[in-house]
């Protein structure tokens, strides 16, 4: 449509207004960062976050293309419109009065933009007398949501649930003829449809339960019907509309957003009233989908209230639940493959939805299943190996294959990492001296070039190499060579941390592995404690003045960027990231020597030698794992 000039004063208002985290985290998963929120950008390919969003400026900016601006530049760049019509879909959105710069445009534009608006009006409406048909003339529809779905009357007063009485025309009627809505608009709500031979019109819904359907702002733009009678479908919902698209609605999402925030985890089930149900109880950070896969705009909608991004997905333990739960996985399996959602699976045994197990259990046990829900990964491996016996020779290989397949798909390297290790475990059936090699073929199967494995992974328990770690180019640096020069920097500029650095290194006798890294800090050594305390960037620059090759390898830890000054706030949890990652090159020696001597060790003929090997090996991994815990403040996000 064409767009006036739009007045100064509708354009600061809608920057006033518009939450540029609200609008970002609809494209992109943002975490929590400090006082802001860091994601993947959306402008330029990358696997590190370096896209960060400030609520307290209103402003986005990209670390790695150097993009940057306000809410209304990201849509503009994002969806190639203009500035305008970003403006005008914001106030919408926010609710902004419009004007423009020319009067006699105002009045075709006000028309447009109050269609919305009288959708809205006419669904509230249609919500009312839904809501007064099933008090007053539903005995039989009462009777259901009582009886069967055990609904107490103020939960269906909080969900709003009506009943749609079963004449063809009893709501055209009333909204049409008695409220004198124009039919065109009924038509664009979604509740009549024009009949295709005799003229005029019928309801959309006739003697069916009718629950209805929010936006996150509380308003009614859909509903869903449940029949009563053998009309099929069993549910039905609204047509899409200009105020109602399914792959971007959740339901019951206006209602579970704080308890989500508080409890920083979203649940999904299928239907309206295993959401309903949920809710009656108490649990009430759930929402429910709409019989659709679940789309990446959904996944953003809901994840933007919870800060560890965890989500479950709640289904029937059936073979009709797990594909079910495979549909509605849908587009965000990329998202659990990269790591940016913590994705879990409930299966509630026997097949039942969450609405029956509910009339049977308690709320604290259905709790109980959320607690133990297994991660979306853990959940395939256990269905790839139900029912398989590794011992034969035939299910090994089918099994072998496809976690093969499966950890194909993971991109996030510590994630793969984890998995790796986790199938070797199961592959050997027990038998911890074949688990190195497990983790060897997986290794090939999954990155068959040795070169680009090096390059993209690295295992707990079949690391490559540590000349690799020091040959990394600078622009792709190994997590130890990350380690080594954020301890330097700590180091150099932050005095007070010194002593703990140096503490540190000594009780585990730790040594800098790089040659850059250890020519700097024995330079640091060599300097008197006093220019240490004094001013040591001066004092060890001006001490190496004449080795210009060496220096030109750490200058830049002489320098902080605004990056680096935020992290290191965090000092004493970098120093134990950096400690770890260094302390698990001489640990993964240690294990490889141990693990060497176990295996060609005769358990027969030195059986006192052989078992002081293994629980040296056993206690090396559990030394090993400990430490990649230890790690999991995450070294690359601080450079």
């Amino acid at each position: 449509m064409y767009i006036p000039r739009l007045h100064p004063d509708t354009i600061e208002e809608v920057k006033q207004r518009a939450d540029i985290y609200d609008v970002v985290s609809e494209h992109i998963v943002l975490r929590k960062r400090g006082k802001d929120y860091v994601g993947l950008c959306p402008f330029h390919s990358e696997k590190s976050p370096s896209f960060t969003v400030s609520q307290t400026k209103q402003m986005y900016h990209c670390f790695g293309c150097q993009t940057g601006g306000n809410v209304i530049k990201f849509l503009m760049d994002l969806e190639k419109r203009s500035f305008s019509e970003v403006v005008l879909d914001l106030a919408r959105r926010y609710q902004v009065s419009v004007t423009t710069l020319e009067p006699e445009q105002r009045q075709e534009l006000q028309r447009q933009l109050s269609l919305r608006e009288q959708l809205y009006e006419v669904l509230a409406t249609a919500e009312r007398f839904y809501q007064h048909a099933l008090k007053h003339s539903a005995d039989n529809a009462l009777q259901y949501l009582q009886s069967q779905r055990q609904l107490r009357e103020e939960t269906i007063q909080m969900f709003g649930i009506g009943y749609a009485p079963a004449g063809w025309e009893t709501l055209y009627r009333y909204l049409v003829e008695d409220k004198r809505y124009p039919v065109q608009l009924v038509e664009k709500a979604g509740l009549i449809k024009p009949r295709k031979e005799a003229g005029g019109y019928y309801d959309v819904f006739r003697d069916r339960i009718m629950i209805p359907i929010h936006d996150v702002l509380g308003r009614v733009i859909a509903f869903g019907g449940r029949s009563l009678g053998d009309e099929q479908p069993k549910y039905l919902n609204s047509p899409e509309t200009e105020v109602f698209i399914k792959g971007k609605t959740l339901f019951a999402l206006d209602k579970a957003k704080a308890a989500i925030s508080q409890s920083d985890s979203a649940v999904v089930v299928e239907g309206y009233f295993d959401a309903i149900a949920l809710h009656a109880v108490g649990i009430t950070n759930v929402v429910a989908s709409l019989g659709t896969a679940l789309s990446l705009e959904q996944v953003r909608q809901v994840l933007r209230y919870t800060e560890s991004k965890q989500l479950i997905l709640n289904f029937d333990a059936d073979k009709a639940g797990n594909i079910a739960a495979e549909r509605a996985i849908g587009e965000i399996a990329d998202l659990a493959y990269k790591g940016e959602v913590q994705l879990k699976i409930l299966n509630i045994p026997d097949g039942k939805d969450a609405d029956e197990y509910l009339h049977a259990h308690q709320p604290e046990d259905y709790r109980q299943l959320l607690t133990n829900a297994p991660l979306w990964l853990n959940w395939q491996i256990q269905r790839i190996i139900q029912d398989r016996d590794l011992k034969q020779a035939t299910d090994f290989q089918q099994v072998s294959q496809q976690l093969v397949k499966l950890m194909k798909n993971i991109t996030n390297n510590d994630t793969r990492n984890y998995y790796v290790s986790y199938c070797a475990e199961i592959l050997s059936l027990g038998d911890a001296r074949l688990i190195s090699l497990r983790v060897e073929n997986l290794l090939t199967q999954i990155a068959p070039e040795r070169g680009s494995r090096e390059k993209s992974y690295q295992t707990p328990l079949a690391k490559t190499k540590s000349d690799h770690l020091s040959s990394a180019p600078t622009n792709k640096r190994s997590l130890l060579e990350q380690a080594e020069a954020l301890l330097l920097w700590i180091y150099l500029h932050f005095p007070e941390q010194r002593q703990a650095i140096t503490e540190a290194l000594e009780e585990r006798d730790l040594q800098f592995s790089l040659s850059h890294h250890r020519f700097l800090w024995q330079q640091i050594l060599e300097i008197p404690s006093g220019g240490i305390d004094d001013n040591l960037i001066s004092t060890v620059q001006d001490k190496c003045v004449e080795s210009e090759e060496e220096m030109a390898l750490v200058l830049h830890l002489f320098h902080l960027n605004e990056k680096i000054k935020q992290e290191t706030l965090r000092t004493p949890q970098v120093i134990q990231a950096a400690i770890a990652c260094m302390e698990r090159v001489l640990r993964e020696k240690r294990y490889r020597h141990f693990l060497e001597l176990w295996e060609t060790t005769d358990p027969e003929a030195e059986p006192q030698q052989w078992q002081s090997y293994y629980e040296a090996f056993y206690n090396e991994k559990m030394q090993l794992q400990e430490l990649d815990r230890l790690r999991l403040f995450s070294i690359t996000d601080l450079l």
